[in-house]
């Protein structure tokens, strides 16, 4: 009975894990360059229970033994990396990434990466005659220097493929590249810690340059820029249902056999007094 009571137990509090991620994913389907969490199952503490010789019986084939296991549980969650699909928004600084990259941001002092690239031009506090590209939460985007991307102010801006950042003062002036948008290309993409507001970070102890792979200068990159769209979450919707609804189900007999065992240990005791 208190084997019946732990992995009820135990199993209860994966599943719990597991419907808050799949309840965290669908409140991001609508976030741009949002990557879905996963989360798998892997048994608990099992071990072999010995029988007595008493069942070794002319004619048995199977050992002298059985699996005993204290529930399920969720060992990590995953990150799911495949691309979604593209938006098409019109806007010159709405950026989508094609391929195994990422953008840097400043975030608090520090750096981190993320997909979701819908980025504008603000007033630069630091210099008037400056603007600054700024992330949807108002965090500079990084130049390949690794400080906040500036232009001039009062001037036209497009962004190429490669995420450098063009501008013009007239019709008829040559066009000046202000700068590249900094765009790493993960070694290990699983090797990335997922932090609040759609961000990753290097773990502690992990620099970029073990991180990131290193090209030298004018090297091509396999990551694509596509200005003027934006990459949706990939989120599917019916498939986190499902498994939402077969979650629950499941919890709904662990929490039923976590019921049945406490009534029997109650009527345990009731016999014994």
């Amino acid at each position: 009975m208190n084997n019946s009571t732990i992995g009820a137990s135990v199993s209860m509090a994966s599943l719990q894990r597991r419907l808050e991620i799949i309840a965290n994913n669908i409140a991001n389907m609508d976030t741009n360059g949002y990557k879905s969490k996963e989360g798998s199952f892997e048994d608990v503490l099992t071990r072999v229970q010995q029988q007595s010789r008493d069942y070794d019986q002319p004619g048995r084939s199977m050992p002298l033994g059985f699996n005993m296991g204290f529930g399920v549980r969720v060992p990590e969650v995953t990150t799911n990396w495949e691309e979604g699909p593209l938006q098409e928004t019109g806007n010159p600084t709405d950026l989508a990434l094609q391929g195994n990259g990422l953008f840097g941001v400043q975030v608090n002092g520090g750096t981190a990466y993320t997909r979701q690239g819908d980025f504008h031009f603000v007033p630069d506090a630091a210099n008037a005659a400056n603007m600054m590209l700024v992330d949807n939460t108002g965090n500079p985007v990084l130049n390949t220097e690794g400080n906040p991307l500036t232009v001039p102010a009062n001037v036209s801006a497009a962004i190429d493929e490669k995420g450098r950042v063009l501008t013009k003062t007239g019709e008829n002036t040559p066009v000046t590249v202000a700068g590249t948008i900094m765009i790493v290309e993960p070694l290990r993409q699983s090797a990335l810690q997922a932090v609040d507001g759609n961000f990753y970070v290097l773990p502690e102890g992990v620099t970029a340059a073990q991180a990131f792979i290193q090209r030298a200068p004018g090297e091509a990159s396999d990551v694509g820029v596509r200005s003027g769209y934006l990459e949706q979450s990939n989120v599917d919707l019916s498939k986190e249902m499902t498994e939402m609804m077969q979650i629950q189900r499941t919890y709904q007999l662990a929490a039923r056999a976590l019921s049945s065992s406490d009534q029997m240990l109650g009527l345990a005791n009731s016999m014994r007094g």
